[in-house]
Formats: C-alpha cells, structure tokens, sequence
C-alpha cells in the first residue's frame, strides 16, 4: 500500500510540474525542460525506492506528514512554501522566460554544471535520508520514534544536510533550465529554507536532548564558514 501510495503522489507531482512548466513555456520543444524533468524524476524515483529499501519506517513518516501531531507550530505553512509553492512558481517563471526569451542564451558549461550541482544535490539530500531515520517531512520531535541525535554521515559535517542540500538545487535548477529571472522565486525559498533551518534548530535545542552538546561539536548549521 505504501509503494502504491508513493508511485500515485510521484506520478501526480510529476504531471503538475511538467504541465506547469510546459505550459508556461507555450511548447514541448525543450530540451532542457525534458531533461529536468527526466533528472527529477529518476531522482525521486531512486531516492523513495533506496529509502524503501533501507528505512521503510522513515519513508512511512514522511508519507504521513499530514497527519503526525507535535508539529512545530507554523511548519506546516513553511513545508508547503518550500515543497510546493516555491518550486512551482520556479518552474512557472523559467517557463515564461522560455517562451519571452527574457534571459537569452546561457553558456553551455553553466547550464551543465547547474545540472551537476542539481544531481550532487539530490545526491547529498538522499544520503541524510538514509543516514538519518528520523528524516522527517515536517519538523517535530518523533517521541513516538525514540528520536535521538543522528552524527553520522553528512550530519557529521553540517547540522542540516537535506536543507544545504535544498538550497544548492534551488539555486541550480533555474541556471539548469536557462532562466535567471527563476533565480528570483528560488531565491525567496532559498530564504524560507533558511528560515525554517534557524526554527527547527532551535526545536531541536530545545526538546531533543543531548542535541546542545551535538551543536556544540558541529557548528555548521548550513554553509561551512558562514552559518
């Protein structure tokens, strides 16, 4: 029932965002709009299918984010600003760039490094998913999973790895479909991520324990150097 679930919600998502994107566009002659949405899907598909695998319970989580209680009050707001919201209006504004022609050609080299940071994004997201059990949709503390502090892997390096990981494909995937006018709605998510980052590391100071003492040891909330 669950894989089920999870092919549903993909295949809907998948249809959304390509009708988002085509349609503002006016065409389906695109080709980087094809390989977006090719690189996405074969992502989400990996990723569930490896987290099938690995975490099942953790994948359960997430699918049921809707209805799991003890959420951070307003989190639920940001979700659907960072999940939905903002990746849609991204996909909105590089489509109708595509169609006016506001930005013009980009070079070549920087469109496929956009794509390569895309996949080294969703490369690095996917390993703190699989590292990390308590790898939630929504921010809360999962009492009812035994939450404790997860150190290992990426998280041994960055506090939020699945929100640095976020912020770089945010950033990439409008330069990846042509477009620096899309910079400017990933851009605006680029802050709710960093919002709800600086919210939930301060849940988690608050109610996980020996978290204080994790935070201590690994600084770096986000980026290394800066925050």
């Amino acid at each position: 029932m669950l894989a089920l679930r999870l092919v549903l919600t993909f295949v809907a998502m998948a249809l959304v965002a390509g009708v988002v994107l085509f349609g503002a566009a006016g065409t389906l002659a695109w080709p980087m709009g094809w390989v977006y949405v090719i690189l996405v899907s074969a992502v989400s598909v990996a990723s569930r299918l490896l987290l099938l695998w690995l975490s099942p319970d953790t994948l359960r989580e997430r699918a049921n984010f809707a209805k799991v209680k003890g959420v951070e009050p307003g989190d639920r707001a940001l979700v659907l600003i960072v999940g939905t919201l903002g990746p849609m209006a991204v996909l909105l504004a590089a489509g109708l760039d595509r169609r006016f022609g506001w930005t013009g050609p980009l070079p070549s080299a920087l469109v496929w490094s956009a794509v390569a940071g895309t996949l080294l994004a969703a490369a690095f997201t996917t390993w703190a998913m699989t590292v990390n059990k308590f790898f939630s949709a929504v921010a809360r503390i999962q009492s009812d999973r035994g939450h404790v502090v997860v150190s290992s892997g990426p998280y041994g390096w960055v506090r939020h790895p699945g929100y640095a990981g976020s912020i770089v494909a945010t950033l990439a995937i409008p330069v990846m479909l042509g477009s620096l006018w899309a910079l400017v709605p990933a851009g605006l998510t680029v802050i709710a991520i960093v919002i709800r980052t600086a919210r939930e590391d301060r849940m988690l100071h608050r109610g996980l324990r020996d978290y204080r003492e994790y935070a201590a040891r690994t600084r770096t909330r986000l980026v290394p150097g800066i925050w």
